[in-house]
């Protein structure tokens, strides 16, 4: 690991002003950053470390949405009477990585890292949740931009995350045995205009809906409305833990378990 410059901020403002610096990072929770540091695959110059912040941390709901703080661990998500509300996110809290990971990884670093294989990218996609930052709002359908790209501009930063509270929410994900990461995840939420599909780990373009899936589920919320449904390979991930047949079949079983577990 290459020398670096530590801060740590104890506000917003400050923190945006320590990222001003020249190849600043932000250090949330730290699973992404800190291990491609190590392998010095990264090596910036100062480390802005918001776990002093103050308020960014913790679970609330706002009359029909809940509001979890960028740096709150997927751990507390999981186990939030709060957050249970919508039962599809605490239980795609529970199933991130491992207890170690879920005790230090933070809602708002994974969605502002937006690994293609990351849980939370699904619900918020799924849920139609708005991205807070420190300088506006962001709906989730304009702020995932593909493989670890989003909306956020430069020294921009994740306060927080709203989702709305659906009638009724599913995730389901085939695991890599190995990461934990999602090979195929996908999050099923239903709501007064209809339902919404969003699918992790399996496009090429990152985390995206399935329109057909939405289509079919609005009509008739069961697993067997998606049984004549196949998925197609075009657009899909191909590499060692499963080719993009595989990996389309994988959509279409992990969706009908996560409209299971909803139902």
């Amino acid at each position: 690991m290459h020398a670096f410059e530590y801060s740590a901020p104890a506000s917003v403002a400050d923190a945006v002003a320590a990222l001003a610096k020249d190849d600043a990072k932000i250090l949330a929770g730290g699973q992404t950053l800190l291990p491609t540091m190590k392998q010095r695959l990264a090596a910036p110059a100062t480390i802005v470390d918001l776990k002093k912040v103050a308020g960014l941390k913790g679970v609330t709901r706002e009359g029909d949405a809940i509001v979890i703080g960028a740096m709150t661990p997927h751990a507390e998500v999981a186990t939030s009477t709060t957050a249970a509300a919508i039962r599809g996110l605490v239980h795609l809290a529970s199933v991130i990585g491992d207890p170690a990971v879920r005790h230090i990884g933070t809602i708002g670093g994974s969605l502002a890292n937006n690994d293609p294989a990351a849980d939370y990218p699904a619900a918020a996609l799924g849920l139609g949740a708005t991205i807070v930052t420190n300088t506006r709002e962001i709906a989730a359908e304009a702020f995932f931009h593909g493989l670890f790209e989003t909306a956020l501009a430069e020294n921009e930063i994740i306060t927080a995350v709203k989702f709305p509270i659906p009638q009724k929410s599913g995730y389901e994900k085939f695991r890599n045995p190995a990461s934990r990461y999602a090979m195929v995840g996908v999050f099923v939420a239903k709501t007064a205009s209809g339902v919404r599909v969003a699918v992790t780990g399996a496009g090429s373009g990152g985390v995206f809906r399935q329109a057909e899936m939405e289509q079919a589920l609005s009509a008739n919320f069961s697993p067997d409305a998606l049984k004549g449904i196949r998925v197609s390979p075009d657009g899909i991930l191909s590499d060692l833990h499963g080719d993009a047949d595989y990996r389309a079949h994988l959509v279409g079983v992990m969706a009908r378990r996560a409209v299971a577990s909803a139902a």
